[in-house]
């Protein structure tokens, strides 16, 4: 009580406020890090970009999964990231003599318009993870995590918009976030192990890797036209259900 009879403000309020600010802040960081490092890798020249940028991407994938965890989300709720990160996994490894024919980026982009932009980064970042004990682990590891993260981090950011509001917007967005992915993951390459002394050099490298890229595309609209409607319709249920 102050000095004339008003109720103080509960100071737990704006401590929760700052926190919201900093964890939303460190998730920036953690997202735009990478991207960054890797163009000023390019303009600078440097050699060990491959190395340089691994280490990059890592710290990056560490903070965003720690603000994650320090968000302290329930069981309930990190039970349908689980579920669903297992599912992409398990689903890219059942595709596996189809190059390129993968659900992962469809899961993740149900993820994140489900649960929005934090879970749909862990769903796309942990299939990554997941399936590659199978597929076999590398530098290129984290690089796919973050790829498809991103797939699925873009799907919240859009879940509530007018694109998302039509199957067909989600396609197109699927179609394009498989571009995305497929660009990231090309730079990495082209910086890293290809060294082009010319910008007609690199762009070759992205048009020999552009009917794979959008062999991708296709493959995740196509998904997307089979499951996000009626996925997303027994998540809403689960949600209520849970009080997610």
């Amino acid at each position: 009580m102050t000095g004339d009879g008003r109720i103080a403000p509960d100071g737990r309020g704006d401590a929760f406020a700052r926190r919201r600010v900093l964890f939303a802040v460190l998730e920036a960081v953690a997202l735009t890090t990478p991207a960054v490092a890797m163009v000023a890798c390019a303009v600078a020249g440097i050699e060990q970009t491959a190395l340089l940028t691994l280490v990059v991407v890592l710290a990056a994938l560490a903070l965003f999964f720690s603000v994650y965890e320090r968000r302290r989300p329930r069981l309930r709720e990190t039970m349908p990231v689980a579920v669903l990160a297992a599912l992409a996994a398990a689903g890219r490894i059942l595709f596996a003599p189809f190059p390129d024919v993968k659900p992962v980026s469809a899961i993740a982009i149900v993820a994140g318009a489900s649960f929005g932009r934090q879970s749909g980064f862990m769903v796309g970042a942990l299939a990554a993870l997941v399936s590659n004990f199978f597929f076999g682990q590398g530098p290129w590891t984290p690089w796919q995590m973050y790829a498809w993260g991103l797939v699925g981090y873009g799907a919240g950011l859009l879940a509530r918009s007018r694109l998302f509001s039509r199957t067909a917007g989600v396609c197109a967005y699927g179609f394009v976030a498989c571009l995305g992915y497929g660009f990231i993951l090309n730079l990495w390459s082209i910086l890293g192990f290809f060294h082009p002394q010319t910008v007609a050099e690199a762009l070759a490298v992205y048009a020999a890797a552009l009917p794979f890229d959008i062999a991708h595309g296709v493959a995740t609209v196509a998904f997307l036209l089979i499951l996000y409607a009626p996925w997303r319709r027994k998540i809403a249920r689960v949600k209520v259900k849970y009080g997610l």
